[in-house]
């Protein structure tokens, strides 16, 4: 399995994941001329996609995912709360695959699973993606940690997680006060903090990815994200830690 976050941030969140014959993504926050461009990064072609998978209908998620659908003949996969969210945004479809939070869609040569976060829309999810022999989860825009998100984490080969923001950056920085109450809410963002004692819980041997994702540009730097997530690590732990950019992607992760 290969995997690239090609893009996380406030502007725009896209996450690649291939196995076999078949190539999805999760969220589609770039126009699509963007999404096509940060694709050819790792030789990879937007018409070889297989489908397009939602996780909320903000708009840093799904801004060019109308646009690919029809472009790309691409299915658009999502719960009825996120087609209800953003069916305006999105336009027609080429085709839209609504499922019901917790279900496995199989895809092809992949399984993806939902799971409901907990943020400020209709019915957000993170998902769990496997191809049989390794798996990688995306969680992302969550105020808070359940133990439902804490089971599908766990034992993965590979997690994309959220560490959007340090407290006193965001304390002290630009951000009015209802912003500042939005964020920190359950229905939020998780700090840096809260991610790193999350993640400390999903330490295991063979998870060798972890990817620190959706980092406020504003409220966070790259170093204190990876200070905190670093601080938790056991010494005897081989698992790498990476930060998705907001204006390229990472490079081509393989499990």
């Amino acid at each position: 399995m290969y995997f690239s976050v090609l893009g996380s941030g406030s502007n725009g969140n896209a996450l690649y994941i291939e196995s076999g014959k078949t190539s999805i993504l999760i969220d589609a926050g770039f126009s699509g001329k963007e999404l096509a461009r940060r694709l050819t990064v790792h030789d990879k072609e937007m018409d070889a996609l297989d489908g397009l998978f939602l996780t909320h209908e903000h708009n840093d998620h799904i801004q060019g995912a109308g646009v690919i659908s029809r472009r790309c003949r691409l299915p658009v996969y999502a719960n009825e709360g996120t087609f209800k969210g953003s069916d305006k945004k999105l336009g027609k479809l080429h085709k839209r695959v609504e499922f019901e939070t917790g279900k496995v869609v199989e895809l092809q040569d992949l399984e993806v699973r939902s799971f409901a976060i907990s943020h400020d829309t209709l019915d957000p999810v993170g998902y769990l993606i496997s191809d049989g022999r390794v798996s990688v989860a995306c969680c992302t825009d969550t105020g808070k940690v359940s133990h439902l998100i804490a089971r599908r984490l766990s034992g993965c080969n590979a997690v994309v997680l959220e560490f959007n923001h340090d407290p006193m950056m965001l304390k002290n920085g630009p951000y009015p006060l209802f912003l500042q109450q939005r964020v920190r809410s359950s229905q939020g963002h998780l700090a840096n903090e809260e991610a790193a004692v999350f993640l400390q819980s999903l330490l295991h041997e063979k998870l060798r990815y972890v990817v620190l994702a959706h980092l406020s540009e504003k409220n966070n730097r790259p170093d204190l994200a990876l200070k905190s997530a670093a601080a938790v690590m056991k010494h005897d732990h081989l698992c790498d830690l990476h930060v998705a950019a907001q204006n390229k992607p990472t490079k081509l992760f393989v499990l």
